[in-house]
């Protein structure tokens, strides 16, 4: 099943029950990706609070929020909490890093991974059993610099964050390929992969 919802971060997905709401849906054995990051940087201490800003950390950090008062945590907080309710639930969580924005804006290809990319690999390794991690984001930066930079543009039509139907499927076999070649250890998805896997990069 897809729960994504656009426009999430780790800490507005949690606050609007979602995790709780994949939790009660899960059964022994389900495998659960989840990837955040593109909507979780900024200062949730303004006026202007978004409610999608986390706490800066990546451990037992606090903050408030400068709109409503809310106590506000950390990227790792929010996933390391939803992984191991899943987990205890008998599911394996893959926790993976958020894509790249184009890394060939401006002409100059850039390989420089957001916060976000080591939190979600710390993420994984505090959880520990049950949980593993994948990095998405050196995938994507692999299969775009195989790409190149007229192509790569071509997938980023309206501006660097999100990509064309086409770019969301390159960026999908992406995550696949890294599935299938172990590329930060073996998930628990490698099994279900399709031979042969896809090979973007």
């Amino acid at each position: 099943m897809n729960k994504a919802i656009s426009g999430r971060s780790a800490r507005s997905y949690t606050n609007e029950g979602r995790f709780t709401e994949i939790e009660k849906l899960l059964q022994t054995g389900d495998i659960v990706v989840i990837e955040f990051g593109h909507n979780d940087g900024g200062s949730p201490n303004s006026a202007s609070d978004n409610g999608r800003s986390d706490c800066p950390g990546t451990g037992s950090e606090t903050c408030k929020s400068g709109k409503n008062g809310e106590t506000v945590l950390t990227f790792n907080a929010y996933v390391e909490k939803a992984s191991r309710s899943f987990i205890a639930k008998g599911a394996s969580v893959i926790v993976s890093s958020q894509t790249p924005n184009n890394p060939w804006e401006g002409g100059k290809f850039s390989t420089a991974p957001g916060r976000f990319v080591g939190y979600a690999a710390s993420a994984a390794r505090n959880v520990g059993k049950g949980a593993s991690f994948l990095d998405h984001f050196q995938a994507c930066i692999n299969m775009y610099a195989k790409l190149g930079n007229q192509k790569t543009n071509s997938l980023f039509p309206k501006e660097h964050t999100h990509t064309s139907p086409e770019g969301g499927d390159w960026v999908a076999q992406a995550f696949v390929q890294a599935v299938a070649a172990g590329m930060n250890g073996t998930t628990p998805l490698k099994e279900w992969v399709n031979n042969p896997a896809p090979k973007v990069y």
